[in-house]
């Protein structure tokens, strides 16, 4: 269990490369209703959300370990997490049926708000790591 937690910083980065790669994908799509776009974004969608699930179960573990604190931005960091996760699983499960108008939109919703989860959720988890001015110059 230990490990499978310590597998958490390694995890993290596929999901938060793969999800803003389906919804900038996504955009491309919508801009130039080039289909090949749209492809990429569902394969990236997809693999997002497997990578979701892996990186937000070793977070979890990780979490658990005794020689994690309790902080405030641990627990925003944990549920904005597993929100993102969530709502990427749902993009994703949206692309397996051709979808109608309505059910596109739905997609694109799920896949918009999970991606600016993830971002806003790495960010916090990044301030747990390296503190809080980790981007200050």
């Amino acid at each position: 269990m230990t490990l499978a937690g310590r597998l958490h910083p390694l995890l993290v980065h596929f999901p938060i490369a793969f999800v803003l790669l389906a919804a900038i994908s996504e955009v491309a799509a919508m801009t130039t209703r080039h289909p090949t776009w749209h492809v990429v974004a569902r394969a990236t969608v997809r693999a997002g959300a497997l990578a979701s699930v892996a990186a937000a179960i070793a977070g979890w573990l990780l979490a658990g370990a005794p020689d994690v604190g309790t902080a405030i931005e641990l627990e925003w960091h944990r549920w904005l997490a597993l929100g993102a996760t969530a709502g990427v699983l749902a993009a994703a499960t949206a692309t397996a049926a051709r979808p109608s108008t309505a059910g596109r939109w739905l997609y694109r919703v799920f896949l918009f708000a999970s991606a600016a989860g993830i971002a806003l959720a790495a960010h916090i988890g990044a301030r747990l790591v390296w503190g809080a001015d980790f981007l200050h110059l």
